[in-house]
């Protein structure tokens, strides 16, 4: 099975809600570089991006219906907060411009609700990513962490006082080029993973403040991209490469890979599958050669994972792979949502 849409703009993020009440809701951003006038004439690039919202129809085959569209700079990446269950469906967005925004989910009218963005950074520097830190607490509200074009990383921490709930606290320089990629440690709320193009995968507590991380790891001959903090496995978390790599690492001995997966292409986003019961799943987003499922195998006493393979592909995209995420829906099958770019087209598919 797979069914497919037209984003219109070239699509590059796409995140299915975790929340159990808006488990058929489904985003994908978009990132447009518009044609304007030559650079060379003063102009700046315009950026500009949607995000689309869809629900999932599942009769008489499965398919996106697009519900809402929301006009925004350009859309870098997306993350639903993990609720608890008394709170509504919450979407952060990383943008084109500096910011952050956040989108409520409106159960009775089925659509997001936004609040304005919170700004952290100069309207010049891209929002390259974001993470929640509350993944396994299902806290009604976790902290944010952003990375940042300009080499910085920041954190937004809940707060009273905003409107959105969230305030910049923190803002420090991390990688000398993009880190294109920026993650909370799940099982640690004070730890976070980072990495970009200096060739650096880098540690930080935020107990300890920002002048010098708590490793770094100097082993990478191409720039990193994506990092994931595995949900069901403590220690472990999954770390991408422009060198068509996916390293899995524990955090216990961040300097040398548990093993290591060649996936074929760039490894733009990974994410790890949502049910404990299929752990041992990684997806991956290959940029030039398509979409896969990495399988990797328990190790001797079952705590952890080790040497994997890929055992499923997807070829329908023909630009960049870019974003994918699984469903959260409880089924045998799961259901997968890819997007890509230049062909700016959104699959459904299942493995």
């Amino acid at each position: 099975m797979a069914s497919a849409f037209d984003t219109v703009f070239p699509a590059d993020s796409v995140e299915f809600c975790p929340h159990p009440t808006a488990q058929d809701v489904l985003v994908c951003g978009t990132y447009n570089l518009e044609k304007t006038a030559p650079v060379s004439e003063g102009s700046a690039q315009k950026r500009t991006g949607q995000c689309l919202v869809f629900k999932i129809e599942s009769s008489p085959e499965t398919t996106p219906r697009k519900i809402q569209t929301i006009d925004l700079p350009a859309v870098l990446d997306m993350k639903w907060c993990h609720r608890s269950l008394s709170a509504a469906p919450l979407l952060s967005v990383a943008d084109s411009e500096g910011n952050v925004s956040l989108h409520e989910w409106q159960e009775q009218e089925s659509r997001l609700e936004s609040h304005p963005p919170i700004s952290c950074a100069s309207s010049d520097v891209l929002c390259l990513s974001i993470d929640w830190s509350n993944r396994r607490n299902n806290s009604d509200i976790g902290s944010l962490v952003v990375s940042l074009s300009s080499g910085s990383l920041c954190l937004l921490r809940p707060s009273e006082g905003s409107k959105a709930g969230l305030s910049l606290t923190d803002t420090w320089h991390a990688h000398d080029y993009e880190p294109w990629i920026a993650a909370w440690d799940y099982w640690d709320s004070a730890v976070i993973y980072s990495g970009g193009d200096d060739l650096k995968l880098k540690g930080w507590d935020t107990r300890q403040g920002f002048s010098q991380p708590i490793f770094t790891n100097k082993r990478f001959e191409a720039g990193i991209t994506t990092i994931q903090s595995h949900p069901h496995v403590e220690h472990e978390f999954a770390v991408g490469s422009y060198d068509n790599t996916v390293r899995l690492f524990d955090k216990r001995r961040p300097s040398i890979p548990i093993t290591q997966v060649d996936v074929g292409g760039g490894a733009w986003r990974v994410k790890w599958h949502p049910s404990a019961s299929r752990r041992n799943d990684l997806l991956v987003a290959c940029m030039q050669d398509g979409f896969k499922v990495v399988r990797f195998a328990p190790d001797v006493d079952g705590s952890g994972l080790i040497g994997g393979e890929v055992v499923k592909r997807f070829d329908s995209h023909t630009s960049l792979a870019y974003g994918v995420d699984w469903s959260f829906a409880e089924n045998g099958e799961t259901l997968i949502a890819s997007c890509s770019f230049y062909d700016h087209s959104l699959h459904l598919w299942t493995v």
